[in-house]
Parts: C-alpha cells; structure tokens; sequence
C-alpha cells in the first residue's frame, strides 16, 4: 500500500475532526483524514441540524392555532409530513458543503473516504493507503446506545440516525428515553400530528433542576404528550395488523412495548433514544498503545491518551457530548500539536440546551453539586419566575424561570434557564461563570427593556434584597436623612 507522511492523521470527520482538520491545515500542517461515512458526522446528518430543522417546522405547524386569549383565532396547520421531511434534508444539504471533502480537499488536507485504524502507535491504515504521522487524533463521535431489552433486536425501530429519514407521520410514536433528544422529538412529533407517549426508567431531564423540569413537563403535557416514567421497558414485540389493540384498517405491524409493572403499550413506531455510546470498534487501540473503557477514550484533562502521540476529541473522549464540545475540543489539541503549549480542557463553564419549547439551558454547578462542594451554608440559590417578567407576560409565555445558584461570597457557580429562547440567554451565564464574575456584575448590567433576559437581572438582583431591606438599612437610611438638606 503507498505511504503517506502527514504531521496529523485524524480519524473521524465529525465536528471534533473537522474542526482540528481545517484549523491545523490552515496553520501550516499536513493533515490526513479518515472518514467512511458522511462528512459532517452525527451533528449534520442525525443530531443538532436535523433535530433542531424538524423543531422548527413543528413550531410552525403550533403556531397556527393562534391565541384566543390574545384576541387571534387560527385553525388546525395543515400538516404534509413528508414535506416537513423534505425542509430537514434541505437544511443539511445547505450545510453540507462547508463540511465537505471538495471543500477540505481545496483547503489542503489529504482525505480518504474510508475507515482508518491504527497498526501501529504512529502508523494507521485504510482505504488501501498506509499513513506514518506525528500526531494523531481520534474524532469517530458516538452512536445511539440500544439497551438489552428483550426482543427489541426482532423489532424494526427508529434511533437519531433513521428517525428523520421516516417519510411518513407515526400514528402513535412511543420514545423510549425521557433524555434531551427523546423530549424533542417528542415534542417535534406531537406537533406535527401524532400520538406521542414517552417511557422512562427513571424521570425526565434527571440531570436539570427539578423544579424546571416539573414546570416543562406539564408543558408537554398540555400539548398532549403522555409520560411514564419510574418503570423501565423489559420487552419488545410486533403485532400484526388487526391484533388485540391494534387499529384493523391498518396494515402496517405494531410495536407492542412490555413495561416492569406488567403494562402493555402499543404504538406504530419506536424511537430508541435511551442515551449514547462511543464509537470504539475496530480502530486498532491495541496496536496504538491506547486504553479505553466502555466510557470512550482514557484521557488526561489535556485529552491525551495512554499513547502520548494519540489525542482524543468529541464524544468518544467519554465526556460532555456536545458538538461544541467537540469543537473546543480541537482547539485544545491545536495548542498542543502544532505549538508544544500545555493545554487543559476547562468544563466549569460548559452550557447545554434542551431545545423543547420552552428551552431549557444550564452552565456550570447544579444546586445539589454546589452544595455537595461547599455546604447548604455556603450556597443561596436565586430565581427569577417568567411571571413577573413585562416581556413574558406580553407574549403569554410565563412557564419558567431563572435560577442562580451562588456562593455566598457572591460568586456566581452555575445557573439554569427555562424560557423561549434559553438557549440564545444562557451565554450571559457562560460568559459570567466562565470569567469568574461575581453575581454583583450581572445585577448591575443596563439592558433593554422588556426583555426576557431582565430575569436574569433580577435573579441576580435578588441577592442583595435581604440586606438593602433589612431592619438596619432603614435605621441607616433614617440616620442619614437627618443629615439631608430639605
């Protein structure tokens, strides 16, 4: 096979490869690229693009009915699913040419449309060539974890990367996973026409603040979307058409969906979105020199792997999976390849989204994690309820809040979001916790009015409405004034 010789081999063109890729290349490195499948990875074609496409025409079919408590009457949309399809595969192939292998080519980097593996611990192979690199980086992301439930093997069901591929609208959608991309594609369904029931083992979102996820929930729920959470799924089968409980005119199979307290659920489509798991099958981590676990890659905080030469980016770094992420992933690994600068992947102030709507947004220390650190003592947690915000009010969305969560020194250690658009506000946080801003910074921010952001404002504010209220304040306030000229 011929030999290539490139300063960094990277396996895997997902948002982590790409990003190393065009950034290394530009800065005067050689780059080789392995990826076999699409150019773009899960984001582009199965996750954050698709989703968030399908969300938005599912908004669109929502907000037909208009508002009868603001005087518009609308009607039920008209919904053609296979359109709506159509308009997520028009977002992507828009995309789609930034990633590409004509574009990254053109940039200068060496990209073989095929697996890579390593055969070596500074030599991989695929696609008939063999590499021998300086450095090489392992981007190959994660798919769809399918859980062992029984049967589930024998049943044709639908995960992110078939999902939106489905040209025709689900009867009744059952989504196993209560996590981020079930709760979406929930919601995205219901509102573009179907039945929708949502099965989790635990509770939903398990990992945001209780009381914001209660307040998403009955959300949900009032758009028609049934939850059963606390009882796990233990057994998959399919009904053919005209059996018990199924619909006879139908003729597509069903899904029969067995529960632990001996519950039966029947839907014509099963979304298995149960979490995910790191692609690590045959890239040669034996022969490189790498150690992993069934959690991704073993690294240091640097994203170095037990092979000094070998980094690892992404999802299959076995940390936060997130696309950006992945992206301030690559720049961690920049620094050190081509520079030789010591660099650490910081997570204290990493945001996420859960892009239902409302949004639900969080950045840094949860209340429980912050009090598990410094004590009950030590920490004060502020909200900001949408209630009481003119913005909110005026467009009749009050379902949610902003939630602080603060040291008492007035250091700002985390916050969560629940709101139209908590995603776009979330950055104040990030930027403030990021910069180890106090939360004195965001009380004294000068920002239009109304504006949901306010909330945080006022969240913010309320830190020191004890001690501006209090009994010794106004004793001050008395004194003082006698001092004042009438």
């Amino acid at each position: 096979m011929p030999m290539i010789t490139a300063d960094i081999c990277i396996i895997g063109g997902g948002s982590a490869g790409l990003s190393l890729a065009a950034g290394a290349v530009q800065m005067g490195a050689s780059v080789v690229l392995f990826e076999a499948a699409e150019m773009g990875g899960d984001c582009l074609n199965h996750g954050c693009v698709p989703s968030k496409s399908l969300l938005a025409a599912a908004k669109a079919a929502h907000g037909t009915s208009g508002s009868v408590d603001m005087g518009v009457t609308g009607q039920d949309a008209e919904i053609d699913f296979a359109a709506a399809k159509d308009h997520v595969q028009q977002v992507i192939a828009g995309i789609a040419p930034h990633d590409s292998v004509e574009r990254f080519e053109s940039l200068g980097v060496t990209v073989i449309q095929a697996a890579g593996r390593f055969t070596g611990k500074r030599q991989a192979e695929g696609g008939g060539y063999v590499v021998r690199f300086r450095y090489a980086a392992i981007a190959t992301g994660s798919s769809a974890f399918i859980p062992p439930i029984e049967g589930l093997e024998a049943v044709d069901y639908l995960t992110n990367e078939t999902v939106f591929g489905l040209r025709e609208r689900p009867a009744h959608l059952l989504v196993l996973g209560g996590g981020p991309i079930g709760l979406e594609m929930a919601q995205a369904h219901r509102r573009l026409g179907c039945q929708v029931t949502v099965i989790e083992a635990q509770s939903i979102l398990n990992r945001e603040a209780d009381e914001l996820v209660s307040r998403l929930r009955a959300q949900l729920q009032d758009e028609g979307i049934t939850f059963i959470e606390g009882i796990a799924a233990t057994a998959v089968s399919t009904l053919k058409a005209g059996a018990s409980g199924t619909d006879t005119k139908s003729t597509p199979p069903h899904i029969c969906l067995e529960l632990s307290n001996g519950q039966q659920l029947i839907g014509s489509h099963l979304l298995v979105a149960v979490g995910r798991r790191p692609n690590l099958d045959n890239l040669g981590l034996e022969a490189a020199g790498v150690r992993w676990h069934r959690g991704g890659i073993i690294t240091g905080a640097n994203l170095r792997s037990s092979n000094r030469r070998i980094f690892a980016m992404g999802d299959v770094a076995g940390r936060l999976q997130f696309t950006h992420m992945a992206g301030a992933h690559a720049g961690t690994v920049i620094k050190q390849m081509l520079f030789g600068l010591p660099a650490r992947q910081a997570v204290s102030a990493v945001s996420w989204v859960t892009y239902t709507d409302p949004e639900l947004a969080h950045v840094g220390m949860g209340e429980n994690e912050a009090v598990e650190k410094y004590g009950r003592d030590k920490i004060r947690v502020l909200v900001a309820d949408l209630a009481d915000n003119d913005r909110a009010r005026a467009s009749l969305q009050t379902t949610g809040s902003v939630r602080l969560v603060v040291h008492k020194n007035g250091r700002l250690l985390g916050g969560s979001i629940l709101a139209p658009g908590a995603g776009e506000m979330i950055s104040t946080l990030t930027l403030a916790i990021g910069q180890n801003m106090k939360v004195s910074a965001l009380a004294q921010m000068i920002i239009p009015y109304p504006t949901l952001s306010e909330a945080i404002k006022r969240a913010a504010g309320s830190f020191y409405t004890e001690a501006l209220f209090s009994a010794r304040t106004r004793r001050l306030v008395r004194f003082m004034m006698r001092f004042r000229p009438w």
